[in-house]
């Protein structure tokens, strides 16, 4: 149950922007409401999750944590948010943030191996030990991606980051940015068996 001062912000939260309810919350938050910070986390979990899932691949049970380690970390750096841009915003990059850094200390996928492929998530072994192709859906075949591709089509196609961000939060020219894209983008056609 949410106390007082919550709850007398709830009934204004129609009338009043997402960003709005958000900063409300979070400045409760950052006094030590933890029901406040709940509400947080009920507002932003599913999204946070989303994103993080799409970035680590189709590993939902790592995601699940890393989703909690970034509700965390914002928990811990609350008192450092200035409120100069949409706490929706703040809490996104941050939850980014934690996935690029599991993506980064993966020994056996890193953020920036720009080796082939992994295929062995694109389908099951047959009888005769060879990989048969199976039908996936676009989530599937995204977390099939090589990580930097992935990490970038994500980022700029589902979460509509510029390439000049994606090239600052990523440490890579935006160049490189672009070409991650056009690659992620080719091999998804690939793999969906769309022609190029």
């Amino acid at each position: 149950m949410l106390n007082a001062a919550v709850t007398d912000l709830m009934p204004d939260a129609a009338a009043t922007t997402a960003a709005e309810t958000d900063h409300s919350l979070v400045r409760l938050a950052i006094g030590g409401d933890m029901q406040a910070f709940e509400a947080i986390y009920r507002r932003h979990a599913s999204r946070i999750h989303g994103v993080i899932l799409r970035l680590v691949g189709g590993h939902g049970v790592r995601a699940e944590d890393l989703t909690q380690e970034a509700f965390v970390r914002a928990w811990q750096a609350l008192p450092k948010f200035r409120f100069e841009s949409a706490f929706a915003t703040w809490l996104h990059r941050l939850a980014v943030n934690t996935a690029l850094m599991e993506l980064r200390t993966r020994r056996a996928q890193p953020l920036f191996d720009d080796d082939e492929e992994r295929l062995d998530d694109l389908g099951l072994a047959d009888s005769a030990g060879q990989n048969t192709a199976l039908t996936m859906d676009l989530e599937r075949a995204v977390a099939t991606l090589p990580p930097r591709a992935r990490a970038v089509l994500v980022l700029y196609d589902v979460e509509g980051w510029k390439h000049e961000e994606i090239a600052s939060e990523l440490g890579m020219a935006v160049g490189s940015s672009k070409a991650q894209l056009h690659r992620a983008r080719q091999l998804l056609r690939e793999r969906l068996g769309e022609p190029a």
